[in-house]
This record gives structure tokens, sequence and C-alpha cells, in this order.
């Protein structure tokens, strides 16, 4: 199949079996906005329950303190819950 052929998701799912990225990577890959790069893997991690694969999540993690135990492992947070700090590294997807 020619890559002009291929739908956005399915060269999503490429690259995130290449390398993990996270949202604004994608959206930026893409030339998509962040919301709809959010949604293309939402999309992938359910169309991937019925292959032998499966989507990875690196959790959010604070620069600052290493904090990474946040409640919501897709959203990255505004501020760290233990040093409140704003400078959160995005969470990273991956399909393995």
């Amino acid at each position: 199949m020619s890559e002009g052929s291929r739908t956005t998701r399915e060269r999503i799912t490429d690259r995130l079996r290449e390398q993990p990225l996270a949202v604004s990577d994608i959206a930026r890959e893409f030339e998509i906005t962040a919301a709809d790069g959010l949604t293309h893997v939402e999309h992938i991690a359910k169309s991937l329950d019925s292959t032998g694969e499966q989507l990875l999540v690196a959790p959010p993690t604070c620069r600052e303190c290493g904090f990474e135990e946040f409640d919501d492992l897709i959203n990255r947070p505004s501020r760290c819950p233990e040093c409140k700090s704003e400078s959160i590294e995005e969470p990273a997807f991956r399909v393995e």
C-alpha cells in the first residue's frame, strides 16, 4: 500500500511501532492538532485490542522531583501535586 493511500491513523501507528512519541510530537509530525493526535492515539489503542499488539504509555513525569504517579496517564497535567512545578514531561506512546 502506498504512503498516500494510508490513513493518518495507520501512519501514526507505524511511527509508534518505530519509537515512542508524545502527542505534541505526533501533532507536529503529522500536521494535526494535539487534540486530534490524542483522539488518534485513543482509537489506535482500541483497534489494537483485536491484534497481538498493545499501546504502551510512559507516564507523565515531573522534571523537578521525578513524580510520576499521576491519576491520568494520557493527558499532561498542568502541575506536579508533589512539588507544584509546572515542568511536566508529556506521556509518550509506543505500539508493541
